[in-house]
């Protein structure tokens, strides 16, 4: 392809990562649309726990980039890496099936399924993620720059392809009510986590078959071979072709992780120490402090190998900008958690006579980006054209401000609902769809951002920290949505059982122990061990057991639900627990239940607030994202000067 057929319009090999890159967020956005409800309902992890495992998990997917980046940069190159990473990935998601084959005859064998499968999966999205948007970067020469934005967007429209089709297809595999009972079949999240491998498996073949012919400079060369053929023609003129890090500078790169690491820790879980077995405490305690801790000393340590002034104020900005999106990623990961919760068990869900399965409403998302990336797209190109184009941070500031916008927007359409009334779908559509608009002026800008500012010799390893501020806002994402309030599934449950749950949560009525330990049983409280480990044990081994109990009562309600059905009668029955089939603790731990130690079911707090209601809980992406917008907007004029000419 000749240099002139690239200014005409884009490479052909910008169409290749398209494609590949559309079947990868197949795989993992299907996934994700499962992920949380294959939790709560097969693996009978409690709401809150899942929320947090979904934000560790998306936050370790967009911190090991920064492996991937490094390895690419430095050993395999971007061509390899995708393909192992794709391979990975595919592998990760036939595990999910195995585990949503096999968790109703083995439980525990199943949740092992699943933690081997998302291990595996965050690393596979470490070598995939940072290096086809590299690529996506190497397919333009210097004097095509200018095209990045258009070019990301259009990059972007083939990620959400892939999005819509996954969170339609799998959800439509997976996510299964009957129609007559509402009861939803815990054993069909399979079928939607192979279709997600199968998605993998196809992307991971189509870049092998063609990234020779197409992903090509326009001289012809390879892009993204082994570091070692890489050659001067690969690198602007003056630029360092090969990264490197002084000894003293990876020192202080370390003991600034190490110190932060503890600093964080103890931030979030108020403790050094290491020694907190609960779930949400080793996400929490680990994980999340691992993360913030490894951006910023890496920070230092990219700014160490920094030749000029002008470097290290273009990667600051990316460093800046990178800070501010952590917000937005807060906010609109919400959809694989609490507004999933939200459309499964307070949103009315009927289109034309169709109740959509709720881990299918996120299809709103990709729907709305294919629909508009190219107007999108286009609207830079009419801007810049005429001198218009606001610039990189600026563009960021208005997503920001959007997606503020459309939690305003939901937040006062809940308002009123209290706690059996329902949301209309209309209103989670809209909120899509503004989201969408967001979405679309700051991700694919940010990956631009990235291509245009990062010296090469460091450009994975630089879209990297860009993902690990995806990793952060994923990160909180999941800490803010384990403060959701109790939905109005919850309080059904608790009346079922004679337990006012307002009350309790109020406040104004004590429940006795044993309501305590059905709230627990019923996944509306959440247990504080504190260091008491062997009551942490005692109380497992009975959920356990009493897991075992529902699981066979529910069996059997499935099984009577397909004989009324057969029989074509109708039920609206709901599935209940015999409660006197359940084991209670001893006497001795019961006595610590009723002080209080033990089962606390109360409102949740968020930086000294408590949150009563889903207006509140909203509210608070209201406040956080909408301060980030305008500080970063009165910023953009600052940092337009410290990117030294680029736009």
């Amino acid at each position: 392809m000749s240099e002139t057929a690239v200014k005409q319009g884009h490479p052909k090999g910008l169409w290749v990562l398209f494609g590949t890159e559309m079947w990868e967020r197949f795989n993992f956005y299907g996934m994700r649309a499962l992920l949380t409800l294959f939790m709560v309902n097969s693996l009978l992890i409690k709401e809150a726990d899942a929320a947090i495992i979904y934000g560790g998990f998306l936050a370790l997917c967009y911190l090991t980039p920064l492996l991937g980046g490094f390895i690419a940069d430095k050993y395999l190159g971007n061509r390899n890496c995708i393909l192992v990473g794709g391979s990975l990935m595919a592998i990760g998601q036939f595990l999910l099936f195995l585990s949503a084959s096999t968790f109703s005859s083995n439980l525990g064998g199943a949740k092992l399924f699943m933690w081997i499968a998302l291990f595996i999966i965050i690393f596979g999205n470490g070598f995939f993620k940072p290096n086809i948007s590299s690529m996506v970067g190497s397919l333009y020469p210097k004097q095509e720059k200018s095209k990045l934005d258009s070019a990301f967007t259009i990059f972007y429209m083939g990620i959400n392809i892939g999005a819509f089709l996954g969170q339609f297809i799998c959800p439509y595999l997976g996510d299964v009510k009957d129609a007559e009972t509402g009861v939803r079949d815990i054993f069909a999240f399979k079928w939607g986590f192979l279709a997600a491998s199968l998605a993998m498996i196809i992307g991971t073949v189509t870049f092998f078959i063609l990234k020779n012919k197409y992903v090509v400079t326009p001289e012809g060369r390879p892009i993204g071979g082994l570091p070692k053929h890489n050659t001067s023609e690969d690198f602007e003129e003056g630029e360092t072709q090969t990264a490197k890090f002084s000894g003293k500078a990876i020192g202080v790169a370390i003991g600034i992780f190490v110190a932060l690491f503890f600093v964080f820790r103890f931030l979030l879980v108020g403790e050094f120490g290491v020694n907190s077995l609960e779930m949400g405490q080793l996400i929490k305690g680990i994980i999340y402090p691992f993360i913030y801790s490894a951006g910023i000393a890496l920070a230092y340590l990219i700014m160490s190998s920094a030749e000029n002034k002008v470097e290290r104020q273009r990667i600051w900005v990316i460093y800046i900008v990178s800070f501010f999106i952590i917000f937005f990623w807060a906010a609109f990961e919400q959809a694989g958690s609490s507004l999933t919760f939200i459309a499964d068990n307070q949103t009315d869900r009927n289109i034309f006579g169709w109740n959509m399965p709720p881990s299918m409403v996120q299809i709103f998302n990709g729907l709305f980006v294919v629909a508009l990336a190219l107007p999108f797209s286009l609207l830079w190109d009419k801007l810049r054209a005429k001198g218009k184009e606001p610039v990189s941070p600026m563009k960021q500031a208005m997503g920001l401000a959007l997606i503020a916008l459309s939690y305003f927007i939901i937040a006062h359409n809940v308002k009123d609902l209290g706690n059996s009334g329902l949301l209309a779908i209309k209103w989670l559509m809209l909120l899509y769809l503004i989201q969408t608009m967001g979405e679309l002026c700051l991700s694919p800008i940010g990956l631009s951002l990235v291509g245009k500012l990062a010296p090469k010799r460091f450009a994975s390893l630089l879209y990297g920290v860009f993902f690990i501020a995806n990793a952060a806002g994923y990160a909180l994402a999941g800490s803010l949505g384990a403060i959701m309030p109790a939905t109005g599934d919850k309080f059904v449950v608790a009346q079922e059982q004679n337990i006012d749950l307002q009350k309790v949560l109020d406040k104004t009525y004590q429940p006795t122990t044993k309501e305590l330990f059905l709230l627990a049983q019923s996944n509306l409280a959440e247990a504080n061990f504190g260091n008491d480990l062997k009551l942490k044990k005692d109380f497992e081994k009975l959920q356990a057991e009493n897991a075992k109990i529902i699981d066979s009562q529910r069996k059997e309600f499935d099984k009577k639900q397909e004989e009324l059905k057969k029989l074509k009668q109708e039920s609206k029955e709901k599935f209940k627990i015999d409660i006197t089939k359940l084991k209670f603790p001893t006497d001795e731990n019961l006595s610590k239940m009723e002080s209080g130690k033990l089962i606390k079911c109360e409102h949740k707090t968020f930086a000294g607030f408590t949150i009563h209601n889903l207006f509140e809980f909203f509210m608070v992406f209201v406040v956080l994202c909408g301060i980030a917008a305008v500080i970063l907007a009165i910023l953009s004029p600052k940092l337009k000067k410290m990117m030294n000419g680029v736009i």
